[in-house]
C-alpha cells in the first residue's frame, strides 16, 4: 500500500505514527556569569572612569600652565571656591532661593500645560481655541520674551516667575495633548463594549494610557525650569545662584562661576534622577528594554 493518498498528501494517521523530534529552541549560547558580571562592572566604571579622566586632564592642563588660570582655574581652585561659598554661607543661602523660584515657575506653568493639554485632547473646542495659538507661541524661545517681560513685570521676582512659568508651559502642553490623542481606538472600543461611561473611560482608559507621555512632559519641564532660572536669574538678581554669578562676573572671579555652573548641573542631574524614581513608581508596568 502506498503511503501517499492519491492527491499526493501523506495520511494524517501516518503522521501521528512518526517519532516526534524535539527542536530546542533556547539560545544558541548562553553567556556566562562572568561575562554578565563584567558586562555590568564595565558600564559602572566607564560612568566613572569617563568624567575622571576629563578631571586630570584639566587638572594637568592647568599645573603645566597651557590654559591661565584666569580663564579656566584648575579644579582644586574650584573646589577652594565651594570651600568659600560655603565657608561664607553664600551657597546655603542661595541654593533655596533658587529652587523655589524653579519649583513655584514648573508648578504654576504645570498646572496650566496640563490643563491645557487634557482640554485640547479631550474636548475638540478646546483643540480649536487653545492648540493653534499655543502651537504657534511655542516657537518663540522664551529667552526672546525677557525684555518683553521686563517692561511688563519690571526686574523683581515676579518677572523671574513668570519667565519660568511660560517656559515650562509648551513641554508638558504638548505630551500631554499627544499621549491623550494618542490613546489606541480598539482600547476606546472596548470601553464602549464593557458600557463605561464618558468619565470612566477617560478615568480608567485616557488618563493611564497617556500617564506616561505625560510624564515625560513633566520631565521636560522640569529640565526647561532649570534653563530658564539661569536666565531669569539675570534679571537684576539680589539673591540665589545668579546673584552669586553676576558677583562674581563682576569680581573676574572665574573660579567662583564655574563653581555657580556646576551648581546648575548638579540641580540639573539631581531633577533628572528624582523625575526618574517618579516614573518608575507610577508607572510599574513600563518594560525597561535595552538592546545591549
Amino acid at each position: 500500500m502506498s503511503a501517499f493518498d492519491s492527491s499526493g498528501v501523506k495520511p494524517d494517521a501516518e503522521l501521528f505514527d512518526q517519532p516526534l523530534v524535539l527542536v530546542d529552541l533556547s539560545a544558541r549560547s548562553k553567556r556566562s556569569p562572568w561575562h554578565e558580571g563584567w558586562d555590568l562592572w564595565r558600564g559602572r566604571l566607564l560612568r566613572v572612569a569617563s568624567p575622571a579622566l576629563i578631571i586630570i586632564l584639566w587638572q594637568m592642563v592647568s599645573v603645566f600652565g597651557i590654559v591661565p588660570p584666569q580663564i579656566l582655574p584648575s579644579p582644586t581652585d574650584i573646589l577652594a571656591a565651594f570651600a568659600e561659598l560655603i565657608r561664607l554661607g553664600d551657597l546655603q543661602e542661595a541654593l533655596p532661593t533658587s529652587l523655589s523660584r524653579s519649583l513655584t515657575g514648573l508648578a504654576i506653568g504645570g498646572t496650566i500645560g496640563l490643563g491645557l493639554g487634557l482640554f485640547a485632547g479631550l474636548w475638540r473646542i478646546g483643540e480649536e481655541i487653545f492648540d493653534a495659538p499655543l502651537q504657534m507661541l511655542r516657537t518663540i524661545p522664551f529667552i526672546a520674551l525677557v525684555p518683553l517681560f521686563i517692561t511688563w513685570f519690571g526686574i523683581d521676582e515676579t518677572a523671574k516667575i513668570i519667565v519660568i512659568t511660560v517656559a515650562t508651559i509648551f513641554p508638558i502642553y504638548l505630551n500631554t495633548y499627544a499621549g491623550v490623542r494618542g490613546v489606541d481606538p480598539k482600547l476606546l472600543e472596548a470601553a464602549t463594549v464593557f458600557g463605561l461611561s464618558r468619565q470612566e473611560t477617560v478615568r480608567y482608559v485616557i488618563l493611564p494610557t497617556a500617564l506616561p507621555s505625560i510624564l515625560v512632559g513633566l520631565r521636560f519641564s522640569a529640565g526647561t525650569s532649570l534653563l530658564a532660572l539661569v536666565v531669569a536669574e539675570q534679571i537684576n538678581a539680589r539673591s540665589g545662584i545668579g546673584y552669586i554669578l553676576n558677583n562674581a562676573n563682576a569680581n573676574q572671579r572665574a573660579d567662583i562661576i564655574i563653581a555657580g555652573i556646576i551648581v546648575y548641573a548638579a540641580l540639573g542631574i539631581t531633577n533628572d534622577v528624582v523625575m526618574r524614581l517618579i516614573e518608575r513608581l507610577a508607572l510599574p508596568w513600563r518594560p525597561n528594554i535595552v538592546l545591549s
